[in-house]
């Protein structure tokens, strides 16, 4: 997650050097001789907000599923006992999870795990 944000902020800082440099008449390394057209400087900077705002809305959404609460069912495929918990989304991760309550949880090789949305009566705790 936090590469995937650093990654988003160093085009965005490249973005606006290139675009800085331009609208200031200097240089640009490998860029042709010749100024672009009005029409094009605009459609550069839409297409930089554009991307800013996508970035954001899928840090957003990202952001929101990882905090959704989930119903995870342990099944013990040997003796075919269930437990359930509730966990958020976000701290589920391969064969282990930490519930709501904090508890770590790491399942055995005999168990299978089951995600589900939470019960909303259920999910209205903290």
């Amino acid at each position: 997650m936090i590469g995937k944000l650093v990654l988003t902020l160093a085009v965005i800082a490249g973005a606006y050097l290139v675009v800085r440099a331009r609208w200031r008449g200097e240089p640009v390394p490998g860029a042709r001789l010749g100024q672009p057209s009005r029409a094009l400087r605009w459609a550069a900077a839409g297409l930089l907000v554009v991307m800013l705002a996508a970035s954001g809305f899928y840090l957003l959404h990202d952001w929101q599923r990882g905090r959704e609460v989930v119903e995870v069912r342990v099944l013990n495929v040997a003796s075919g006992a269930e437990t359930r918990y509730l966990a958020r989304r976000g701290s589920v991760e391969g064969r282990r999870f930490r519930t709501l309550d904090g508890i770590e949880v790491r399942l055995a090789d005999v168990e299978r795990m089951l995600l589900a949305p939470a019960q909303s009566e259920v999910a209205a705790g903290p």
